[in-house]
């Protein structure tokens, strides 16, 4: 794909970046040999090597700080010639100064390489363990959209995944105890043992019951008797036929989902909820059936989004905030969601947010796309 016109790219904004130490490097020059022989700016040279690594890599520093030396050498044969001990020292000093610059620019351009790999990987890892979800299954439009806590993490404690089933889809949102990296044990077993469990057919509170009886096999098998009860995930199982305009929900200790219809008409059905996974192993589990009918969207996420505050404390009210979005596409709502929860969290979360907008399209729009 070629690139967008007027998108720079970063060669071309380093070259424009470059500029500046080059300038300063001149100007420098010139005003030390314009000004009178006891004002010495020499010393000032060595900012422009300095602001180099900010841009570019240890061989442009290197070249920067080159012609810093050759400007304070040209100000050492015209104010008093090179015997002078003052043009001595200073000439030293910036040499060594430069060398020190660009052992720090490769240093720095070491790390950013090993960062980079390091994202890649916790990219890779991130679409192995937590496949994205199709755009359209069937009669419905899907979008998503993960937060991560932790910066250097991609993915983190919360979940989702989707299955396709016999003329109907299977959702799957969830948020294991802890945050980021150390909760991603957890959030594959899950993730696993729904992908295995979802085509069986069995009703939901049954798909729940299974998918309880790996967390507890797991806590068990790895935890020490200190740890025990302390893995645990909420979830919310979400089915949704294609012949009725119904959804079918199983809530274990998860939020409630909310209902977006047009009009701005935002509910949140009232269900009910079991223990999270892996609390009650065994225990019974609901199944809850509501209205979802074409052109409503169903919008799921982890307690990440509500939980989210600003800088007076006050948590994110998400109802309030998507009524204002109901007559858009699941992916606008995303659009909007991403922008305005990180506008009111300041720009980080603390806790991993994830959420899931799942659009029933209407038969006219179905004839359309068809």
């Amino acid at each position: 794909m070629a690139p967008r016109l007027g998108r720079a790219r970063p060669w071309q904004s380093a070259r424009a970046l470059l500029v500046l130490p080059v300038a300063l490097v001149v100007a420098i020059t010139v005003v030390d040999m314009r000004a009178p022989y006891d004002v010495h700016l020499g010393p000032a040279l060595v900012i422009a090597p300095a602001l180099t690594p900010s841009f570019a890599g240890p061989r442009t520093t290197a070249g920067v700080g080159t012609l810093a030396l050759a400007a304070q050498f040209l100000v050492a044969v015209t104010h008093g010639g090179l015997a002078t001990t003052n043009h001595v020292v200073q000439l030293i000093t910036l040499a060594v100064l430069v060398v020190l610059t660009v052992l720090y620019s490769a240093l720095r351009e070491r790390r950013q390489a090993q960062l980079a790999r390091v994202r890649t990987v916790a990219e890779a890892a991130q679409h192995v363990l937590m496949w994205p979800l199709p755009e359209r299954i069937g009669a419905l439009r899907i979008a998503s959209l993960y937060l991560a806590a932790e910066d250097e993490a991609q993915i983190g404690g919360d979940l989702y995944a989707a299955a396709r089933c016999d003329g109907t889809v299977r959702l799957l949102i969830g948020d294991v105890r802890g945050k980021g990296l150390p909760a991603i044990g957890e959030a594959a077993l899950l993730l696993g043992a729904f992908r295995e469990s979802a085509h069986r057919l069995a009703p939901l509170p049954e798909l729940a019951t299974a998918l309880d009886r790996s967390i507890t096999r797991y806590a068990a098998e790895l935890d020490r008797p200190e740890e025990e009860g302390e893995r645990f995930a909420t979830a919310l199982l979400v089915e949704i036929p294609d012949d009725a305009p119904v959804t079918r929900l199983t809530s274990c200790g998860h939020p409630p989902p909310l209902l977006l219809s047009p009009g701005h008409v935002v509910t949140a059905p009232s269900l009910h909820p079991s223990p999270p996974l892996g609390v009650q192993c065994g225990g019974e589990h609901s199944l809850d059936v509501f209205s979802f009918a074409p052109g409503d969207t169903l919008l799921l996420y982890t307690d990440g989004v509500v939980e989210a505050r600003d800088e007076r404390g006050r948590f994110y009210p998400l109802a309030d905030r998507v009524a204002r979005w109901t007559g858009d596409g699941p992916e606008a709502l995303m659009h909007h969601l991403r922008r305005d929860l990180l506008a009111h969290a300041g720009g980080r979360l603390g806790d991993d947010a994830a959420l899931i907008a799942v659009h029933r399209a209407t038969a006219e729009r179905r004839r359309h796309q068809g």
